[in-house]
């Protein structure tokens, strides 16, 4: 009797391994959120302080995005346009700081203030702007547990068939694993926003022409320099060539070919990604600079010829975090920005799109190990970058590389109204604020192409400033209506590719996920249309809450008699 079991037991577990995956229903919930990032955490926080059922499923296994993967250095601009959860997140960052033990490898007051412990807007809450990847994803782990949130992680949308909508409406998704989500409302807060896209809601990739939106940051600027991320930041030309000044001789590696494009046109392409990699210079935390699988020094040979060229800011954004280590950026005309390689990436496949992490790693690991190792690296520069190597505290499970690669951006929604750089300088009025940003408008490089003199230089790296804190647009959180009514965005946002390069930034992504999921909870309980919610009732509310949706406007200035 027991074989017989047992050979039963056998052959319907071979028969099951034959059957295609069930859709396994998982829970129907008030608000399922899609995306572990910043903002995800957030939006799940405030619908169940609203007294909502939610979830947070997606493929994250960290939570936080890139605010608990590297970007450790905020990027803030004004400070006081930043309420709601988005501050307190930054006060649990101060009060974990607060604290003795927060010290492994520094003492408190050998960091000092470094400008960022500021009192908040009420001159109480004390906040921190500045800190070690672990420590936010300590934070927003904390924001769940104390909420009992569920988090599903390693969850992959079926971005072919996994969004049922009735009508207008998403009914529920759908993971590669089976599992099936049911809810009233749904927030996709991932950066690359398949979600989105999945559901049939209009987007845009790539910069779109400066004649679309009346804009002038947008669209293809070749011959605009801004910052010091191009070649022009070196005392002399450089040629692209493998024997310089020879076009027979070949182009070397990382220098596109093709004609970068016509001033102001727009294109596909989108600025470049890196990883907002952590290093420490304490000998007992610092792991070396791996030697990574692929690495190949030929691709480096650009940055020879900088330095060669006399260039001297290697650690120009070596920004110090506490406990002896940094948030490293980007910085200079070849450094950890991949450019070029990642434009297929906000449309690829999941594979597609993990080749393109691989390649991305693959090219950031090697760059440190050349300037750590390669011989023909200036000595002082060598042995500065010698003192330096990933943390053993961070990122334990990766070998202190990040688990977040800056997507800087991505798809962009085109929903019920557009954001663009005329919003942010104050061309026109923007309707019913939900939050507000106030960083430089700002875009990395999106090519790096050959002049018609025959020398290398970058495009797309642009930093204007806005006319001060502006406001965001409720419309720019939701698709147009007919499209998905019960679905907000509030990572890849409603906005033109300029105007996003200042709306994303972390503490914003928050304050947009608080007030996305605020305006999904008053649409679940009056029965009606995202695009529906009554601005005045979603104002107040978000007030009371402590967002913060305008500033004064500045004194006039007293005439002199």
């Amino acid at each position: 009797m027991k074989t017989s079991r047992r050979l039963l037991a056998s052959l319907l577990s071979c028969a099951a391994a034959t059957l295609p995956v069930l859709h396994l229903h998982a829970a129907d919930f008030d608000v399922v959120v899609y995306g572990g990032t910043s903002a995800g955490v957030i939006a799940a926080v405030q619908a169940k302080k609203m007294g909502k059922t939610v979830v947070v499923v997606g493929p994250d296994k960290h939570l936080g995005g890139l605010s608990a993967g590297g970007l450790g250095f905020t990027d803030t601009g004004n400070k006081a346009v930043i309420g709601g959860l988005s501050r307190d997140f930054y006060h649990r960052v101060w009060a974990h700081y607060d604290q003795p033990i927060a010290w492994t490898w520094q003492k408190k007051d050998q960091y000092g203030n470094k400008g960022q412990g500021t009192p908040a807007i009420d001159g109480a809450q004390r906040t921190m702007w500045i800190f070690e990847p672990h420590v936010a994803e300590k934070v927003f782990e904390d924001y769940v547990k104390e909420n009992q949130i569920p988090v599903h992680r390693d969850e992959w949308l079926d971005r072919a068939k996994g969004v049922k909508k009735n009508g207008a409406r998403i009914a529920s998704i759908t993971m590669l694993s089976g599992k099936t989500y049911t809810g009233k409302m749904f927030i996709d807060a991932t950066y690359e926003g398949d979600l989105m896209a999945a559901s049939g809601v209009d987007y845009h990739v790539g910069r779109e022409a400066n004649s679309v939106y009346g804009e002038q940051w947008n669209g293809v600027q070749v011959g605009v320099l801004h910052h010091r991320h191009h070649f022009g930041a070196v005392t002399s030309p450089i040629s692209p060539y493998v024997i310089p000044g020879d076009p027979k001789s070949g182009v070397l590696p990382r220098i596109s070919t093709n004609h970068p494009g016509v001033y102001g046109a727009g294109d596909t392409k989108v600025q470049a990604y890196c990883y907002r990699y952590c290093v420490t210079d304490v000998p007992e935390n610092r792991i070396p600079f791996p030697r990574p699988d692929g690495y190949d020094p030929k691709q480096y040979e650009l940055l020879v010829r900088v330095y060669d060229a006399g260039w001297k800011e290697t650690f120009g954004k070596f920004d110090p975090i506490p406990n002896h280590k940094t948030d490293s950026n980007n910085h200079g005309p070849f450094s950890s920005d991949n450019i070029g390689f990642n434009y297929d990436y906000p449309e690829a496949s999941y594979e597609r799109r993990r080749e393109i992490l691989r390649e991305h790693e693959t090219y950031q690991k090697g760059w440190l190990y050349f300037i750590a190792n390669d011989p023909r690296i200036p000595k002082d520069v060598q042995a500065a970058m010698q003192k330096w190597g990933l943390p053993k505290d961070e990122f334990k499970d990766n070998g202190g590389w990040p688990h977040q690669i800056y997507v800087r951006e991505a798809r962009r929604m085109v929903g019920h109204y557009v954001m663009t750089e005329n919003e942010l300088l104050k061309k026109r009025p923007t309707p019913h604020s939900v939050g507000m940003g106030s960083y430089t408008i700002d875009s990395h490089n999106v090519q790096r192409y050959i002049t018609p003199e025959g020398h290398v230089q970058n495009e797309g790296d642009i930093g204007a400033p806005t006319m001060g804190p502006y406001e965001i647009a409720y419309g720019s959180l939701v698709p147009k209506k007919g499209q998905a009514d019960n679905l907000f965005v509030p990572v890849c946002v409603s906005s033109s590719h300029i105007a996003f390069g200042s709306i994303r930034m972390e503490p914003v992504f928050m304050i947009l996920g608080q007030s996305a999921a605020t305006a999904a909870v008053m649409a679940m309980d009056s029965g009606i249309a995202v695009q529906d919610v009554p601005s005045a009732k979603l104002r107040e509310h978000l007030l009371k809450d402590g967002q913060i949706l305008e500033l004064p406007a500045p004194a006039p200035k007293a005439k002199k008699k």
